[in-house]
């Protein structure tokens, strides 16, 4: 952290960020840490600008006293070239999603793949993660597979619509960790796969509030299976809600959003953050958009 010890300011660049529950989440746990901290969304749709007006945003925010940033959609990859050092994690997924600004360097960080790491350990501790089925190759998605990977996944088939992306996909993750086995499949093979596997993670938008629906057959899942989501707006997906009842350990997406936040808080703040306590808060925040939501639309919003 800077020497400004008796203030903290964070920004999140990113399209649509203005509902981002991040900003009340650090805000809270700063709160409740007796630490002064602000945390402003910096929405590009808002402002008009392209992407690509990520450089001059940071450079304006160094200028400003701001002590860090999150970044999200998308500005993870534009903003590498900007940025002063970049750790080996985010350097080696090519994307970042935190920068520090430490006595006028730009540091990048990623938290997306360390918040599901820390997730996955608190929330499945007990799952076996031999075998991994994960439907999704998208940003999000590299960035899960690298913390499956990472926390000792030996066999990960990497399932896409897009057979392409799959492809590349597991041929980077491949590189990055020789000693697994990362393959590319089509959704038809899940069948074929699924009884193989000990888990399944998801990392596609389907059972979000706008594409709702199951991504798999849920007849494939048994209850032997570990199922993990990373939608979160619902916390209860379909498959979440599914997996459950047929007896699965499963791991909602909320975990991810406050393992990300979480580490962001500590990277930025140098404060350890209650991560128990960041959750209540989180689900705090998702019941009451829950509970506002029918309100809204009876008003026409």
């Amino acid at each position: 952290m800077s020497n400004r010890a008796e203030s903290v300011l964070v920004g999140l660049i990113g399209e649509g960020v203005m509902p981002s529950l991040t900003p009340p989440m650090h805000e809270r746990e700063a709160d409740v840490q007796g630490l002064r901290l602000l945390y402003r969304p910096i929405d590009l749709l808002e402002l008009a600008l392209p992407a690509t007006a990520v450089g001059d945003l940071l450079t304006a925010a160094r200028r400003m006293g701001y002590n860090g940033l999150n970044i999200t959609h998308p500005c993870k990859q534009l903003v590498l070239e900007h940025l002063d050092e970049i750790s080996d994690d985010a350097r080696r997924l090519g994307a970042v999603n935190t920068v520090l600004i430490q006595d006028a360097r730009l540091i990048g960080h990623n938290t997306d793949f360390s918040g599901f790491g820390s997730a996955l350990a608190e929330g499945l501790p007990n799952a076996t993660l031999d075998r991994v089925v994960q439907l999704g190759a998208g940003g999000a998605g590299s960035a899960v597979a690298y913390a499956l990977l990472t926390a000792g996944v030996s066999t990960l088939d990497l399932v896409d619509m897009d057979p392409a992306r799959a492809a590349e996909r597991a041929a980077e993750l491949g590189a990055l960790f020789p000693d697994a086995t990362v393959t590319p499949r089509s959704t038809a093979e899940l069948g074929g796969i699924m009884p193989l596997a000990d888990g399944l993670v998801h990392c596609t938008p389907i059972g979000m509030a706008a594409h709702p629906g199951l991504p798999l057959d849920i007849e494939l899942l048994e209850p032997r299976h570990w199922v993990a989501d990373i939608v979160y707006r619902p916390i209860e997906t379909q498959l979440v809600r599914q997996a459950r009842a047929k007896g699965c350990d499963v791991l909602d997406g909320g975990r991810m959003a406050v393992g990300q936040a979480a580490d962001a808080f500590q990277l930025i703040t140098g404060r350890k953050a209650d991560r128990e306590r960041m959750r209540a808060h989180f689900l705090e925040l998702i019941a009451a958009e829950d509970a506002a939501a029918p309100q809204l639309a009876k008003a026409g919003h």
